[in-house]
């Protein structure tokens, strides 16, 4: 029997069965993007996205809420629990409005703020020009270090006694290394600023153990929850016990209405599985593999940002006589293997060009992948990038792609390692079941 999607809207359904195709016969390496489990998902489409919750469990604005309260709770029970934090709001929408909430409880518009630059791998709502953040507040910037491509702590303190900001920001969606929240702190704790670690990439390594945890050396932590958490598309935030009437005023009513109460419960889905040992395995896997696809790709001849990674995450840089990362990109996905372009440190092509490009092991890992696996994959981009020319080259490669993605996806349903990766919903997608 057609599903009910099948039937009301066979256009939409025929999109969601593409885009499970295409999860299934490409590899994804775009480092921002995972696969959630049956269970998140289950509760990311359930009748708990009908529900309107203005406020926080026990101070609503509508009636209706025992059990979107419940869910919430324990949301924020197991988000405390999880990464060992005085309080927990999960509502955010996304990782720039969790930010925004934070700039909002604890600055004024026009304060100063230190944080990574775009380039080095800082994120848009950390000061770039374009972003709501630049507008509002004075953002001053510190970078990596021209030789080594690392956090300049030495820059970073010489600009903190400079401007004497009332934040310091860290945090990256672009930067390869481990952060050092202690060093960051004492730099904040010397000018007086309040400390923000967005940890939105590694939040998931934080809580699998393979990453340091910047929850008690950070006033505030933010994080999104779909990237290395495997959770659904969304925010949260983290702070000490007494700022959390200032966050969640600056959140709902500040910049938010109704919180999405589907994805809070999937959210709470999202934490239990992090808190399972399981989850530390597949944490310390993303980095070893990260970390098999950058040997590899050096091995080939490629030039990496930093010279390798510590976390889930690299980049490649390009020469100047070499391909940009649009190119690049492009060419990959024509091969069954999806990257991002990315601007890399001292990048002086736009954003829409670039010289790199950025990829990461989380969702690959999730899907099954081992090491030996990542090796072949090293070896099938830096094919694809040295025959940039040859147009038999991408179509070749994607046979080679989805035969190894079939291969490790069958590897995964007899070994039951994730085998609900692919069917939330049964009847959505008979054929693909």
């Amino acid at each position: 029997m057609a599903s009910a999607l099948e039937r009301q809207d066979p256009a939409v359904y025929a999109a969601v069965v593409g885009e499970e195709r295409r999860l299934r016969e490409h590899i994804q390496l775009i480092p921002s993007e995972n696969y959630p489990s049956a269970a998140v998902l289950e509760a990311n489409g359930s009748v708990m996205t009908q529900k309107y919750a203005e406020g926080y469990p026990g101070y609503r604005f509508y009636q209706g809420c025992r059990w979107v309260d419940e869910v919430e709770d324990l949301a924020r029970r197991r988000a405390r629990s999880l990464f060992k934090a005085g309080r927990a709001n999960v509502q955010p929408h996304s990782g720039s409005a969790a930010n925004m909430a934070v700039y909002f409880a604890a600055l004024e518009p026009g304060d100063t703020v230190l944080a990574l630059d775009l380039a080095s791998g800082g994120h848009l709502t950390h000061g770039d020009p374009v972003n709501f953040s630049a507008q509002l507040y004075n953002f001053v910037h510190y970078g990596v270090d021209p030789e080594m491509e690392q956090i300049d702590f030495d820059q970073v303190a010489r600009l903190a006694r400079e401007h004497r900001p009332k934040m310091i920001v860290t945090g990256a969606t672009a930067y390869p290394r481990f952060w050092d929240y202690a060093r960051f702190k004492e730099i904040a704790d010397d000018v007086g600023a309040v400390h923000l670690a967005d940890m939105a990439h590694v939040a998931g390594l934080v809580a699998g153990g393979v990453h340091p945890s910047p929850v008690s050396y950070a006033q505030y932590v933010t994080s999104t929850t779909h990237k290395t958490l495997r959770g659904p598309r969304g925010g949260l935030i983290l702070c000490q016990r007494e700022l959390r009437a200032e966050v969640n005023r600056a959140l709902f009513p500040g910049i938010q209405g109704g919180p999405l109460e589907h994805v809070i419960a999937a959210k709470a889905v999202m934490f239990h599985e992090a808190a399972q040992p399981a989850f530390a395995d597949y944490a310390r896997a993303v980095v070893d593999n990260c970390a098999v696809l950058a040997e590899t790709l050096l091995s080939e001849g490629l030039t990496l940002v930093s010279g390798g990674t510590d976390n889930h995450l690299l980049l490649v840089r390009f020469p100047d006589d070499g391909p940009t990362g649009r190119v690049a990109a492009a060419a990959l996905e024509e091969a069954g293997i999806v990257v991002n372009k990315n601007k890399v440190p001292f990048d002086t092509k736009s954003a829409f060009v670039t010289s790199g490009i950025r990829m990461g092991s989380p969702a690959a890992t999730t899907f099954g992948f081992r090491a030996d696996e990542f090796r072949t994959i090293g070896r099938l981009i830096a094919r694809v990038l040295r025959n940039l020319d040859d147009d038999a080259v991408p179509a070749a490669v994607a046979a080679e792609v989805r035969e190894l993605a079939s291969a490790v996806a069958a590897r995964r349903e007899r070994e039951e390692t994730w085998p609900s990766l692919f069917t939330p919903h049964e009847a959505v997608t008979p054929a693909l079941v």
